[in-house]
């Protein structure tokens, strides 16, 4: 089945200026309205994105009136619309009425169809941008889904998502290995929410964070008595997530006399809290992450072979954010929404020195410190936009080795696609500033996202 094509409302009185629009924009399924009863009708009918609109409508065909009827009704029925005014009625004072009144842009007639064409693919690329910018906004708040949690648009990451989707009804324990800050524990969280244990408890603990002689204690509970200062009977954490699931994160640092308590507790799914003699049954699935080499460390006799195994029977390898092309913007304006809502409401977004520092760091403390960085550029920043300086970045990339394809047509695909993103990214998606951007013609770069099966 054909996509369905995207619906152009043209309310027009001159029938055949009608029928020559239809006739040159066969990428779009054309609806055409003569005056404003049948515009209004075919709006709420259609809900069109884009709408190109004739101020000199009957019964006022000499004047702008019923035309600025039109256009403020629409405004008020769907004001994501975008609407390309059109007259040749005192242009210049028609023109900045309509831009005040929420037109979207305004053309003089006569008509050229080729113009008004680029501006009638431009605003239907518009309001595409800014319904995914809708819609990723209203997931940054979500907490159901793994990808409802989730923002990229790289597919390195994007594979990960599917990944851990697909295994998060299955019983089988899940080790997340990626560096420092790549969001293990916000993938260990959205594998919960999407398995079939989401309305039982997610509980975390940080094994490298708690002393060694307390961490016992704090996964097994202990009972009353069976230290100094143990004044009454505790559940550890494997205990209350009995239902749920478990994430140890950095489970490298569990301790080898500790690491046999955790083996025995994932054969038998019993454990015995310290100081007491009674199995306690749990139903607990373990996710756990680190950062750290654990093959190198079992081959070092610092981890044992067995518990890796058990906990490591699907394996989901985390890129950093430098490795997930384009994704640095894309977080960075989710965080700057955030936290100037919470914090600097007058911050509306980055400059342009900003949004090319971030492009080009590599980020070595990966979201965690794009996260700590536009959070404090928000507070510190003095205007409207972030600056370069506000986020203590000199823009400049750092060396790094990136692995090349040999075959020459494999390694231009792959440079094609990274640029492409990155210029995406650093536009919002705006295709006219994207091909401007990178040195092409806006329909040499529509050929590439076709070819390379990229979305704007």
């Amino acid at each position: 089945m054909a996509d369905k094509k995207p619906v152009l409302l043209v309310v027009e009185d001159d029938e055949g200026l009608q029928a020559q629009l239809k006739w040159a924009y066969d990428d779009f399924e054309v609806v055409p309205a003569l005056d404003r009863e049948s515009a209004l009708a075919a709006l709420r009918a259609h809900e069109p994105a884009v709408v190109t609109l004739d101020l000199g409508l009957p019964p006022d065909p000499d004047g702008t009136s019923e035309g600025f009827a039109v256009l403020d009704a629409i405004m008020e029925m769907k004001p994501d619309t975008k609407v390309i005014v059109a007259s040749g009625h005192g242009a210049r004072e028609s023109a900045l009425r309509a831009i005040e009144c929420g037109a979207y842009d305004f053309y003089q007639k006569p008509v050229d169809i080729d113009a008004l064409g680029l501006i009638v693919r431009r605003a239907f690329n518009l309001h595409a941008i800014e319904q995914e910018n809708q819609r990723l906004s209203q997931r940054v708040g979500e907490d159901k889904t793994v990808l409802g949690r989730l923002i990229t648009g790289a597919p390195e990451m994007a594979k990960v998502a599917r990944t851990i989707e697909r295994v998060a009804d299955t019983s089988a324990s899940v080790m997340l290995l990626g560096a420092s800050g790549t969001g293990k524990e916000l993938l260990a969280q959205g594998l919960h929410d999407a398995s079939n244990r989401r309305d039982g408890p997610f509980v975390a603990i940080n094994c490298a964070a708690i002393p060694e002689n307390l961490l016992e204690s704090e996964l097994f509970g202990h009972e009353k008595g069976a230290f100094t200062g143990a004044i009454k009977t505790t559940e550890g954490k494997i205990e209350s997530a009995d239902g749920g699931t478990l994430f140890l994160d950095e489970v490298g640092d569990i301790p080898l006399p500790l690491q046999v308590k955790l083996l025995r507790f994932l054969q038998s799914r019993t454990i015995e809290r310290v100081g007491g003699r009674q199995e306690i049954a749990v139903n607990t699935r373990i996710v756990c992450a680190t950062h750290q080499d654990l093959e190198a460390m079992i081959a070092a006799g610092t981890f044992r072979e067995d518990l890796f195994y058990r906990l490591a029977e699907i394996v989901v390898k985390i890129p950093t954010l430098a490795e997930r092309h384009g994704d640095a913007l894309l977080l960075a304006r989710a965080f700057l929404l955030r936290f100037s809502a919470e914090m600097n409401p007058q911050v509306t977004g980055f400059a342009p020195d900003a949004l090319a520092a971030i492009d080009s760091w590599q980020w070595p403390g990966n979201v965690r410190e794009l996260e700590n960085r536009v959070k404090r550029a928000v507070i510190m920043a003095d205007g409207k936009l972030v600056r370069a300086e506000d986020l203590d970045l000199d823009g400049q990339a750092e060396e790094h080795d990136q692995p090349c394809a040999l075959n020459l047509k494999s390694a231009r695909e792959q440079a094609d696609r990274r640029v492409i993103r990155h210029a995406l990214a650093r536009t919002e998606g705006n295709i006219s500033n994207t091909a401007k951007l990178l040195g092409i013609s806006r329909p040499t770069l529509y050929d590439l996202l076709k070819q390379y099966d990229l979305q704007a």
